[in-house]
């Protein structure tokens, strides 16, 4: 009987999380694998064997047997190639990844007629950012007749955990050049260039973000139809924020290519505990109501970001444990509306 979850990289550090919020929803079918049989093992003595650890490098030939029992897969790690993506529409098992990579979801997306084939679905942009950005930037575009222009803002707290996943993610793209749209035309920027200042409410006041590459403004523009969509980030600190501009425009982050100043600075991040345990999204949205030109705003902060990923992860694969007849590839909001997580993922507070 088809009735396990897999998650992969399941004993990481949003991975487990994952694990620890759908034990209790599945007890006994909840399957935790990586690279490390004594890493898997180990995590899951801590949840009184509810959890079952595998052994399982998808970079290798997969055991015939893997999926026999497998209903949905939860996807922790970023991977190189499709293979283990298309294993899966080809044993009928559904699929989740939590990836912010836009270079790797768009060639997810190019499985749209595989996965239609196997009857078969596939959800992206689960998590923080992408994730509830995208959930937010959908609520937000409901107060508008049209849409003309989006600016997205992700506010991170320095004082929270993050994995070293995340961190080496950050610390690729301090230097990065890549696409966002623009009228519908796709325009190159640079990272943490082209600062812009918005509100995020009396408490924590008003911030300047800058461009990161965060995979929710190529995929908006698509699922929600935005001709412009651009997404910042910014600090807790502002010190630190200001800091790593600086940097960027004195060209430090080019050093990066060098794998000891990364190693460095993938070190020196997760020492970094100069701020609040805390995440801040805000939504600066343009376009019209009723012919007048109007500005729609909404923000939502709260803890624990990589909490708040494995909770949403959790819950989409809740959803999609029950749902029949779901064949494709989505990104979140397509599916779903911030209303789908209230009261259990996300706090009532969106303002």
């Amino acid at each position: 009987m088809k009735d396990h979850i897999l998650v992969v990289g399941g004993y990481g550090h949003v991975g487990r999380l994952i694990c620890q919020q759908l034990e209790n929803l599945y007890p006994d079918k909840v399957i935790a694998a990586g690279r490390s049989f004594s890493k898997a093992r180990e995590f899951c003595s801590t949840t009184n064997g509810s959890v079952i650890p595998l052994e399982l490098d998808i970079t290798k030939s997969l055991p015939s047997d893997l999926f026999e029992t497998v209903r949905i897969v939860v996807m922790c790690l970023d991977q190189k190639d499709t293979g283990f993506i298309q294993a899966c529409f080809a044993n009928n098992v559904d699929y989740i990844d939590i990836s912010a990579n836009h270079s790797f979801l768009s060639r997810i997306e190019e499985l749209q007629t595989e996965a239609m084939n196997h009857k078969t679905a596939a959800v992206l942009s689960v998590g923080l950012a992408p994730g509830l950005t995208n959930l937010l930037a959908r609520h937000t575009k409901s107060y508008l007749d049209n849409t003309e222009e989006m600016d997205i803002y992700v506010m991170l707290g320095l004082g929270d955990r993050h994995g070293r996943a995340a961190i080496e993610w950050t610390i690729d793209n301090l230097n990065t050049r890549f696409q966002v749209y623009s009228n519908w035309e796709k325009v190159n920027v640079d990272t943490f260039s082209s600062g812009k200042t918005t509100y995020f409410g009396k408490e924590l006041g008003e911030r300047k973000g800058y461009r990161f590459y965060f995979s929710d403004q190529n995929s908006l523009p698509h699922t929600l139809q935005i001709p412009t969509v651009s997404t910042r980030l910014c600090f807790d600190s502002k010190v630190i924020t200001y800091v790593i501009m600086l940097l960027k425009r004195v060209g430090i982050f080019r050093l990066i290519k060098y794998q000891s100043i990364r190693k460095v600075m993938v070190w020196l991040f997760s020492k970094i505990r100069w701020g609040k345990e805390l995440y801040a999204l805000k939504i600066d949205a343009f376009g019209e109501v009723s012919g007048k030109r109007v500005k729609a705003e909404c923000s939502i902060q709260g803890r624990q970001e990589a909490l708040l990923t494995a909770k949403i992860a959790a819950k989409l694969t809740e959803k999609l444990y029950t749902m029949k007849g779901l064949n494709g590839i989505y990104h979140l909001e397509e599916l779903f509306d911030i209303d789908s997580f209230y009261p259990d993922v996300i706090a009532p507070h969106v303002r």
